[in-house]
């Protein structure tokens, strides 16, 4: 709950509340972070940062002791998904995922974990946790897990995002399974196929590695990371798990489909061919016959007779037809 108060905070800073032990919220500001931590009541502090400044971070070092070389990686961002224990806090790295112009964005979500703080830092494409937050504020019971609840909230929030992700592609590629069976070669299914594998081959070292990071967190999380919340963390990590097999699956649907897609244009390429050698061998009988007849003798077969012209013509239409009836036969024509 707020006090009436409205706080005075940067840009930078999305969110700053304070929640006490029954997981009631009151917004603060930067400099009321000393005074809450100062009181051993049970609450704990929740900020959300998105491309913060050196000003905010060096000024949330010195609330809440953090380590230099977290801080120094929190606003350089880039950096790759890793859990790291500092003293009695650990700092958490996930990459995150998002949609933009039927491309993946990435971004990323730095999460700095303490005894009484949550302090969440997003870079680049990364949708707002406010929504977890508010669906962590409906249930007191889970809030009053402390900070850890938190940030099974915001990584619940990360990983319930990749399976959409999943399913919006796995759509595209069943409209593009009509282009790979038509008849009429299109490049650009093609290019499209290639697209959707090269994006969900980023988006497989983002959901590998969010798992990599909750098993590590399911499992040496320390006493940051009480026993109730690592029966949240476990869900999580199922759900990244299933994440990952889902885009594992689609990435072989994919391939398959390249590659069918290709057979099918040999294929059809084979047909054309094969067409155009039936049409060149029906043309080839009668070439062959004229020619003998167009060489300059005085003395050919049949020239003299009456109806030698007649016969010949009909040889060439018998040869002609016994040979596209043949080659109708084989399906070459």
């Amino acid at each position: 709950m707020s006090d009436g108060h409205a706080p005075l905070l940067p840009s930078c800073v999305i969110n700053c509340a304070a929640y006490d032990r029954a997981g009631r919220r009151r917004d603060i500001d930067l400099e009321a972070i000393s005074d809450v931590l100062s009181v051993d009541d049970g609450s704990f502090v929740w900020i959300g940062l998105y491309e913060p400044d050196e000003g905010v971070l060096e000024k949330l070092q010195e609330e809440f002791g953090l380590h230099d070389l977290a801080i120094e990686d929190a606003h350089k961002a880039h950096q790759r998904p890793k859990l790291e224990a500092y003293g009695d806090s650990l700092f958490l790295v996930a990459h995150t995922v998002q949609v933009v112009d039927e491309r993946i964005r990435h971004g990323e979500t730095h999460a700095f974990l303490g005894p009484r703080y949550l302090v969440t830092v997003r870079h680049g494409q990364s949708l707002s946790y406010a929504p977890a937050r508010a669906r962590l504020e409906r249930d007191p019971t889970l809030m009053a897990l402390g900070p850890a609840s938190g940030l099974y909230a915001v990584l619940d929030a990360i990983v319930d995002h990749y399976l959409p992700i999943v399913d919006e592609f796995s759509a595209t590629l069943q409209a593009l399974e009509q282009d790979v069976f038509s008849e009429t070669y299109r490049r650009g299914t093609i290019r499209r196929l290639y697209d959707l594998k090269r994006e969900l081959t980023h988006m497989r070292v983002a959901v590998t590695s969010m798992q990599d990071v909750l098993s590590q967190l399911v499992r040496t999380g320390g006493p940051l990371v009480s026993g109730d919340v690592r029966l949240y963390l476990r869900d999580v990590l199922d759900h990244s798990v299933r994440a990952n097999d889902a885009v594992d699956l689609l990435r072989d649907m994919l391939g398959t489909a390249l590659g069918v897609n290709q057979a099918l244009v040999t294929l059809a390429q084979g047909e054309v061919v094969k067409r155009l050698a039936g049409w060149a061998a029906l043309l080839a009988a009668p070439t062959l016959i004229a020619s003998w007849y167009g060489m300059n003798f005085a003395y050919m077969p049949e020239l003299q007779g009456r109806w030698s012209y007649p016969v010949l013509i009909g040889v060439v239409a018998l040869v002609v037809a016994l040979l596209y009836r043949y080659l109708r036969k084989v399906r070459w024509l």
